[in-house]
């Protein structure tokens, strides 16, 4: 199953990814691929995971270079191999970064072999776990391919709920191949405002489930601890568990 997380930046994105991968975990959903689509790349700090490199990184050298290559050189396989060393290994799932790049001049061509590349990358992997930058240029770009589960995460806001609409309109205008579509309400002390839970309604937004404000979570993040091992008491542990069973029905 490839699974994608997005949202309004600040809604708790990235610790959404990584405990859908924790779940994946314990369920010995192995091997895994966990993708950081996210410019600011947090997903690797969120897993414990030290990245030396960026597929960003890998494309400015590619632009740098490309006009120095010798004949006969083929760009794409070129790329493959780039980016097959920055693939970082770890216990149950590995983890690519996808950064930002910081040179001149266009990406369009090379994006279109990253999307491939990641295409055939996730056909080796049981599960794909992909947490996306905020806002809407992934969608309208296509960088994710298709997807089983695009779950759209909102803090208990009008403005995180209203993005996660504009998401979904976005998806169903560019016709992406993405089964099922969800919402998640994160950070939720109590209860939701009823405004809140009447404006789900009138978007007719598909509510998987409401995450609570987790202080374990905001201790982990505090002293730099892994979100893979938060305790399975956590409240947001139980709630994600809960959600991504009905996901897998």
């Amino acid at each position: 199953m490839k699974i994608a997380v997005s949202g309004k930046g600040g809604t708790g994105k990235t610790t959404i990814a990584s405990l859908v991968l924790r779940y994946l975990l314990l369920k010995n959903f192995k091997p895994i691929l966990a993708v950081d689509a996210d410019p600011n790349s947090n997903f690797g700090d969120a897993l414990g995971v030290k990245v030396e490199s960026t597929v960003g990184k890998v494309l400015d050298g590619f632009l740098k270079d490309k006009e120095s290559l010798p004949m006969g050189v083929v760009k794409e396989s070129l790329i493959d191999y780039k980016l097959s060393e920055i693939l970082v290994e770890e216990k149950g799932f590995d983890l690519i970064s996808m950064g930002q790049g910081e040179g001149p001049g266009c990406y369009c061509y090379p994006n279109t072999i990253i999307r491939n590349y990641i295409e055939k990358l996730a056909s080796n992997y049981k599960h794909v776990v992909i947490d996306n930058e905020a806002g809407m240029e992934h969608i309208s770009r296509r960088t994710n391919g298709s997807l089983d589960a695009l779950l759209l995460v909102s803090d208990p806001s009008m403005k995180g709920i209203r993005t996660c609409k504009k998401l979904e309109n976005l998806v169903n205008e560019l016709g992406l191949n993405i089964k099922k579509i969800f919402l998640l309400i994160n950070r939720v002390t109590h209860e939701p405002p009823p405004q809140i839970m009447e404006e789900v309604k009138r978007l007719n937004l598909n509510l998987l489930e409401i995450i609570p404000e987790d202080e374990n979570v905001v201790d982990h993040e505090l002293k730099g601890i892994p979100m893979l091992n938060l305790e399975e008491s956590s409240p947001s542990v139980i709630k994600i568990r809960e959600a991504l069973t009905k996901v897998f029905l």
